[in-house]
């Protein structure tokens, strides 16, 4: 209830600025809003009375079966006599363990997520001469094409770099020299190394020019290096001074690891297959990714942790006392604090129960990384929020949902210890899942072959149509 009285609240605060701004009569826009809001309320009784899985989500949470994959298996639980048994999480690119791609790449002192790009894309682990040969294109095609920067992102900043990243896919499609309505596996394949090759370029010039028209500061570009891997171009052209140390840009090819791949159902994935399945071109199918990806409920949600983690330090006065964290905790999922919700942003996921891979891997990493920084405290936060908040849920909802921390809840803190501007935290996500995307979408083309159309019930009464003249 509380919620809906701050939405409400919220509704009413932004309509009178939409009024205000364009000067419009309030007591009619008003009207047509509650005209609005009153025929297009559906009850939510309604989706169980008719059998509907809302958001194509099963009764328990999971996903609706709506497909096929050799790509990536996303697990998190067994089904024991019809009841959902919590396991351990794994995340499994084409057969490989995550943890194993890790421990044998960025662990051992090598940059990992090319030969994992690789992995996804071609189906099977890349020997040192495939490997060499697909770095060699990857740099080749990294730069933008001849004047693209200039008439497609600096004549058009936006304040959200996400935003920037989607017009300028669907702007490269008229930079295409071949035909880029071609949907061979050869020529899908090209695109899909220049789109990963590219996007990275995109974000960081989307980011310096959004720097310089928006922030008043000073514009730097610099040109790329040849001999950099897709983590140290980032760090290499992100930075004034283009200085970063190999733990750092170890450390950013690992993020980009984890969030390559994460299975067919995702709404990012989904999306890009959906498009496809339509029959539309790459850079739209793509484009419309990214767009998933920039909610709040699925990529822009390492946004919504950044913000949070700001209010628990404003407001608990000892971030090292459970108590505190508890009854902070508790207040937010009340909806009593926080932006009402009742969500801790980084706890629990629609597959994984006792652990996300990726958070477990990525926690490791801040973990050493924070130790005797000024981060170190921030780290411990993140971790009581971890421990305490499946107990205080369990308390404040009388629920025994099994919960854990996702890749979200120290993603951000990572982010900010690699010294990237929070801007970038969702970007960057799209920059590495661009490769997913992109294998997702030539297998539905392979593969698909139908047009994915779920279906919607109707329950809108059947009326006769009465004269405007009679009304």
């Amino acid at each position: 209830m509380l919620y809906n009285v701050k939405c409400i609240v919220l509704q009413e605060k932004r309509l009178e600025d939409f009024v205000l701004n364009n000067n419009y009569d309030r007591a009619a826009f008003k009207s047509l809003c509650d005209e609005f809001i009153k025929n297009n309320r559906i009850a939510p009784e309604l989706y169980e009375k008719y059998h509907v899985k809302r958001g194509l989500r099963n009764s328990d949470g999971s996903g609706v079966m709506a497909g096929i994959t050799n790509i990536c298996n996303v697990h998190g639980y067994i089904v024991n006599e019809g009841e959902r048994e919590p396991v351990d999480g794994e995340l499994i690119y084409r057969g490989y363990s995550i943890n194993d791609i890790v421990e044998n790449t960025t662990k051992k002192g090598r940059f990992g997520f090319e030969e994992t790009a690789y992995l996804l894309l071609f189906g099977q682990l890349p020997s040192n001469t495939q490997l060499a040969h697909f770095n060699e294109l990857l740099s080749e095609f990294r730069e933008l094409p001849a004047g693209f920067s200039e008439d497609m992102i600096f004549k058009a900043p936006s304040k959200n770099i996400m935003n920037k990243m989607a017009r300028s896919i669907l702007a490269l499609y008229s930079y295409d020299d071949d035909d880029p309505e071609d949907q061979s596996v050869e020529s899908e394949l090209l695109r899909a190394m220049k789109i990963i090759a590219r996007l990275p370029s995109a974000m960081v010039d989307a980011y310096q020019i959004k720097r310089r028209v928006f922030d008043h500061e000073s514009l730097y570009m610099h040109p790329l290096n040849p001999d950099e891997c897709t983590a140290q171009t980032i760090l290499s052209t992100l930075r004034m001074d283009r200085v970063y140390t190999e733990e750092e840009a170890r450390l950013l090819d690992l993020m980009l690891i984890i969030h390559v791949e994460h299975g067919g159902g995702n709404n990012s994935t989904f999306t890009c297959r959906t498009l496809t399945s339509a029959g539309t071109d790459a850079y739209s199918a793509y484009a419309g990714a990214i767009g998933s990806l920039k909610g709040h409920r699925h990529g822009g949600a390492n946004i919504k942790v950044i913000r949070q983690l700001e209010e628990f330090k404003e407001n608990i006065s000892d971030w090292k006392d459970d108590g505190q964290v508890s009854d902070y905790l508790a207040k937010v999922i009340r909806g009593e604090a926080g932006d009402g919700t009742g969500l801790i942003y980084g706890m629990g996921h629609a597959v994984y129960t006792l652990s996300d891979p990726r958070a477990v891997i990525l926690k490791e990493n801040a973990m050493k990384l924070a130790a005797g920084t000024e981060f170190e405290d921030e780290f411990l936060l993140l971790d009581a929020v971890e421990r305490l908040t499946p107990k205080v849920f369990a308390e404040v909802k009388g629920s025994s949902k099994v919960m854990c921390a996702n890749v979200d809840l120290y993603a951000g803190l990572v982010y900010r210890m690699l010294k990237i501007p929070v801007e970038l935290n969702t970007p960057l996500f799209a920059v590495a899942r661009i490769v997913g995307w992109s294998a997702h979408r030539i297998e539905e083309l392979i593969t698909g072959k139908r047009i994915i159309r779920p279906a919607y019930k109707a329950i809108a009464q059947r009326r006769k149509y009465v004269p405007i003249e009679e009304r």
